[in-house]
């Protein structure tokens, strides 16, 4: 067999084609990142979020406005320049073998879609030792709030400890602002390294790069939206997260309304969560799954949180 001779026309054809199954496989991915993070778009090397936390509240107006500073934190989330790269060799293509490698930039394609999911989730994993914009890990117990004269007497908290060996989240994903952030400087792009004068891969190693790069970067938004429990999930500690979420204040005593309306978990506790949430029926203890009850107490009670809040499972959070 002649095999295929090497010419500028035919690397490009062959990078189209690569391109063609790359960004068709990256168009049939659903990614759910944006279901608890907002997208903002970046300018710099690094944006600021100086305005996170501040919330203003109406005043009766005597006298001149009381302008509200939107710079009161130096929290900044930094982009990263992220990539990935395959080579081909030159034999391979010679020898019209580059075909095996279609199911690689498939791969390649789905991996650069969710991709902000591996971001998003993975910092959501570690929200309670990663600081957020007040200085405190995101999900805290001591969260600084300033009482009605403007003092910071009042300590809020968004998590839950305990040793279930899992961790579970409710979220409220409602507003403008969420409780993540995704952040895109530039977005991924296919590229190709063929030309011997340009790549020293082409010269050193008889090798075409084909590869893909991008910038962004993940952090945290709102830690009022978002409360982690480390606790059992049972119908008692689902209420007690829920119930601190929505007695929460902002600076001085305003009420911030918070109604969590996303219950996150990995795909491992999936059932135990759509147990709890739309089971007609629970346990009399409150906890997902049947067990044997006591003599003469019933077996099972009116689950009143049902369909109350959306479940959503992501296998990044197991």
């Amino acid at each position: 067999m002649a095999g295929t001779i090497i010419t500028p026309s035919v690397l490009q054809a062959i990078f189209q084609g690569f391109s063609f199954i790359f960004n068709d496989a990256l168009k049939g991915v659903d990614p759910t990142w944006n279901k608890v993070a907002m997208s903002v778009p970046s300018s710099a090397s690094a944006q600021n979020y100086g305005w996170l936390g501040q919330m203003p509240r109406f005043r009766e107006w005597l006298g001149d406005r009381v302008v509200n500073s939107l710079d009161a934190f130096g929290y900044q989330i930094r982009n990263k320049t992220y990539e990935t790269t395959i080579g081909v060799k030159r034999e391979q293509i010679e020898d019209d073998q580059y075909g095996l490698f279609n199911p690689m930039f498939a791969e390649l394609g789905r991996s650069v879609a969710l991709f902000p999911d591996e971001l998003v989730y993975g910092l959501l994993k570690t929200g309670h030792t990663s600081p957020c914009y007040d200085g405190q890990n995101f999900f805290d117990t001591n969260h600084p709030i300033k009482d009605a004269l403007g003092n910071v007497t009042v300590f809020a908290s968004n998590y839950q400890a305990g040793a279930a060996g899992y961790n579970w989240y409710l979220l409220d994903t409602t507003r403008a602002v969420k409780p993540m952030i995704y952040q895109t400087r530039r977005a991924f792009e296919f590229v190709s390294k063929t030309n011997p004068q340009q790549s020293d891969m082409v010269w050193l190693r008889n090798e075409y790069e084909y590869g893909v790069d991008g910038r962004c970067n993940a952090g945290f938004g709102l830690w009022q939206l978002a409360f982690m429990s480390s606790a059992p999930l049972n119908r008692t500690n689902f209420r007690a997260a829920r119930a601190a979420m929505r007695a929460l204040t902002a600076d001085y005593g305003r009420p911030l309304g918070i109604e969590p309306n996303l219950l996150v978990v990995g795909t491992n506790q999936k059932d135990l969560a759509t147990d709890l949430i739309k089971a007609k029926f629970l346990p009399t203890d409150g906890s997902p799954g049947m067990q044997v009850p006591a003599p003469g107490v019933p077996a099972v009670i009116d689950n009143t949180d049902m369909n109350s809040i959306e479940v959503f499972a992501t296998p990044w959070l197991n």
